[in-house]
């Protein structure tokens, strides 16, 4: 009987173990490593991503999230559980998951927001730089701007270079700065060219052509005018246009003289005082014109009395019409320049006394104006 209840004993000890290690076989980790490793890989991408700038709120949510569960992750490593038993942690890393990968979609799509919002924004800036490069060249105003043109160069250059790393915030900030200038260098342009879009000045200088055309046809001679903004000397007999010539003016030219030495071409009625051949001027061909004259002697007056020319200023000046010196081909300041067969042409046409009126513009869409109309449009549109 003792024999027959110590084999039950054993024979229930052995069920009892075999039970227990199929219990425990069935038990399961607290969380799966892929899952783990999934979350990990997100807060890479997010970190790679710059998400902390791009979305800052969300992904601090993200963080502290993660952080937290990952703590509770490694306290639990070695718990095992029941299949049957609900897994808190995991459901929260599970949405977790979820949440990590709609963020990294979120930010994608701002950066590729940003990344074409700043592109945008740049290209304009590059085309508004590029037609006040050209337009400025055109009418031959750049010493208007002085060296600012580089700066805005600099500008536009380190913002691209931001733009193709990925700094698309320093991309837009240094592109605000180059569009600032931008509209600095149009605003100058206006103040200082803005009378060639001035309706009653232009009105005046047709007027005033028109005069030396009549006296022309008056006097059946030849007559000059000349228009700065359109850089064209048109030569006038019996009062009917009979030759015109392309004309350069100097850096400063297409500015209103003031006084002597700061470049600017004069506007007014002259006449050819004297003219210059071969041997007689360093230029292949000149026409001394009689600047200044009453007028201009007038203005000068007028302007040094309201303080706008220092009194020490001289108001003398020498300006003519004249060809080439020695194959150089640089404007000259303040006279016109025509090249050497164009002026041979002209020297035999014309005699002293011949009238020269010097305009800025005869038409309201003169180059100059038509440049700062380009330059508006292009500001309104940035």
């Amino acid at each position: 009987m003792r024999r027959l209840q110590h084999m039950c004993r054993i024979l229930t000890k052995f069920i009892l173990v075999g039970l227990l290690s199929t219990s425990m076989a069935g038990c399961v980790e607290t969380v799966p490593d892929e899952l783990v490793e999934a979350i990990e890989s997100l807060d890479r991408d997010l970190v790679n991503l710059r998400a902390s700038n791009v979305n800052p709120d969300a992904y601090s949510k993200f963080s502290r999230q993660w952080i937290a569960l990952h703590a509770r992750v490694r306290s639990e490593e070695n718990i095992v559980r029941w299949p049957w038993e609900e897994n808190e942690l995991e459901n929260d890393l599970e949405n977790l998951q979820v949440e990590g990968t709609q963020l990294v979609a979120d930010v994608n799509a701002r950066i590729q927001a940003q990344r074409a919002s700043a592109e945008t924004k740049l290209a304009k800036i590059e085309q508004r730089l590029r037609l006040l490069n050209t337009r400025v060249g055109d009418i031959g105003s750049r010493v208007v701007l002085g060296e600012h043109p580089v700066e805005t160069e600099l500008l536009v250059k380190q913002a691209r270079l931001f733009l193709e790393q990925g700094q698309f915030e320093h991309a837009t900030q240094t592109s605000d700065r180059a569009s600032q200038i931008l509209l600095a260098h149009a605003t100058l342009l206006t103040t200082e060219l803005g009378r060639y879009a001035d309706d009653d000045l232009i009105a005046a200088w047709r007027e005033s052509a028109q005069r030396t055309i009549e006296w022309s046809r008056r006097h059946r001679a030849q007559s000059i005018v000349i228009s700065k903004a359109d850089r064209v000397l048109s030569l006038y007999k019996n009062g009917r246009k009979v030759m015109t010539f392309p004309i350069r003016l100097g850096s400063r030219g297409i500015r209103a003289k003031q006084h002597y030495g700061d470049g600017a071409t004069p506007e007014g009625t002259y006449r050819i005082h004297r003219k210059r051949g071969s041997g007689q001027t360093p230029y292949f061909r000149a026409l001394i014109l009689d600047y200044p004259n009453a007028d201009d002697r007038r203005r000068f007056e007028e302007a040094q009395k309201a303080g706008l020319i220092p009194r020490s200023q001289p108001m003398r000046g020498l300006i003519q019409i004249h060809g080439i010196a020695q194959g150089i081909t640089d404007q000259p300041f303040g006279s016109i320049l025509l090249d050497n067969p164009q002026i041979a042409k002209l020297f035999d046409l014309v005699s002293v006394g011949t009238p020269v009126t010097i305009v800025g513009a005869l038409e309201s869409d003169n180059s100059v104006s038509l440049v700062l109309a380009d330059l508006g449009d292009q500001e309104e549109e940035t």
